[in-house]
């Protein structure tokens, strides 16, 4: 059981807020009987109308995508490049990306059709793990690493401390591999973090968000989140959220 103005938010008919709206102004039937009150609970099997109409719930969907380089991660595109949407043709739901990846970087991207989930995953405290293997044009020196652990100043504040390790310097070539764990979601912070240090990065793959991986999958393929999967980052997030 679920409130009903949760059921109307899932089914894309409205906002958590105005489906609250919705219900007090008596705009809304279960079962042929108009409902007001705001913590009335609903099944997925009840007929449930708005403004006369039984709306279309959907079956909840997770999944995580491997995503291909140059991709961007929206529905459509106004200038025409491929979305990760390409890559999931068959999926009848009305998903969309948590989050996203830009255009040049690949790896673990999560879609879905539920907003409740979403939400909590883009939380500003829900400081899920995102692991990045970067390769970069220049080399890293340890002091510039000690102080990516430490944070840095960006033009949109300090960085939380993060996790960099040196996979491998070619003092020939003039180029570092990293790992990188970061705990916050901006936009294009791995590109900005090397660039705050000169570095251009040639190459940028989330190796995983929280605990999941794309073990098993070549890019453009994806694969349907587990149950355990769901409910552990629902319970992670939650946990974070309230501490």
């Amino acid at each position: 059981m679920e409130r009903l103005q949760k059921i109307i938010a899932q089914a894309g008919i409205a906002s958590r807020r105005k489906a609250e709206d919705l219900i007090r102004q008596g705009r809304v039937r279960v079962n042929g009987k108009v409902i007001t009150e705001l913590g009335y609970k609903a099944s997925f099997s009840d007929d449930i109308e708005v403004d006369g109409k039984i709306i279309e719930k959907e079956e909840k969907v997770y999944y995580l995508l491997n995503k291909p380089k140059r991709t961007v991660c929206t529905l459509d595109d106004e200038k025409g490049r491929e979305t990760v949407m390409a890559y999931l043709p068959e999926i009848n739901a009305r998903i969309f990306p948590v989050g996203r990846l830009d255009y040049q970087t690949t790896g673990v991207l999560i879609l879905t059709n539920d907003g409740e989930f979403a939400n909590l995953m883009m939380h500003p405290r829900s400081h899920f793990p995102k692991t990045y293997e970067a390769a970069i044009e220049g080399l890293i020196t340890p002091e510039e690493i000690r102080q990516l652990r430490k944070g840095i100043k960006l033009e949109d504040g300090m960085t939380l401390p993060a996790k960099v390790y040196l996979v491998s310097q070619n003092k020939k070539s003039g180029k570092s591999t990293l790992t990188i764990t970061i705990t916050e979601g901006r936009n294009r912070q791995i590109r900005r973090m090397m660039e705050y240090f000169g570095y251009t990065v040639t190459r940028l793959d989330r190796k995983k968000y929280g605990d999941l991986d794309y073990h098993g999958l070549r890019q453009g393929e994806y694969r349907k989140l587990r149950s355990f999967e769901i409910r552990e980052m629902i319970k992670q997030a939650e946990e974070m959220i309230k501490a």
